[in-house]
Order: structure tokens, then sequence, then C-alpha cells
């Protein structure tokens, strides 16, 4: 498979690392858009939103419990944070493996853009 994230969490492409346990990846986003711009990343390969179905579903809701932990982790827990996820081409989705955008560190405007 030719997923720049999957290649990320084989080790085949280097990464600054935030976060690892068996089912998620996270690191830092490579042209941060906040102080905090950490990706969250399933080590199964789901290409969006689109996919998350009755068997991959607690994979997605364990992806919030991992964003919660790293926020507390990071200190952007006490002045909050975004959470994105883009999905499709008019979303904004450009890397096609489900991802989720942990933002803060500064005040977040809405809407985005």
């Amino acid at each position: 498979m030719d997923c720049i994230f999957c290649k990320i969490v084989q080790g085949e492409i280097p990464s600054a690392k935030v976060y690892e346990d068996d089912k998620v990846y996270a690191f830092n986003d490579i042209s941060p858009a906040a102080p905090t711009h950490v990706l969250i990343i399933p080590k199964e390969h789901i290409s969006s939103a689109l996919e998350v179905d009755e068997k991959n579903s607690s994979l997605i809701g364990h992806i919030f419990t991992v964003a919660n932990k790293i926020a507390r982790d990071l200190g952007i827990d006490k002045t909050g944070f975004r959470i994105v996820n883009n999905c499709g081409e008019d979303g904004g989705q450009t890397v096609h493996h489900i991802h989720f955008h942990l933002l803060g560190g500064r005040s977040l405007q809405w809407p985005p853009g």
C-alpha cells in the first residue's frame, strides 16, 4: 500500500512521535497550524470517516480518549483545543487514511476557513 501514514506507522518514514499504543499513533504535524498540532491516526488503515462502521467504531472512540490524554500531557486541556477530521476532497482531506488533528495553544477562531 502506498499510504504515507501507514509508512509512518511502520517506521518507514520518520516522525516526531507524541504517543503510541497498540491501536493508534500520534505525531507532530510537519506543517503546524497552531502551537500544538498533533495528528492522531489509527494503525489500521481506514480511508476516511465514510469507512467507519460497527466493526471499527470503537477504534474512533479510543482515538478521542487518546486525544484527551495528549491534551492533558501537553497542557492544552485547561485553555481548550480543537479536534478536526477532514473527509473527502471538499472537506479538505489530502491523505486518505483517517486522521484527527489535535490543535491548541492559541485562540482558535470559527469558522476556520
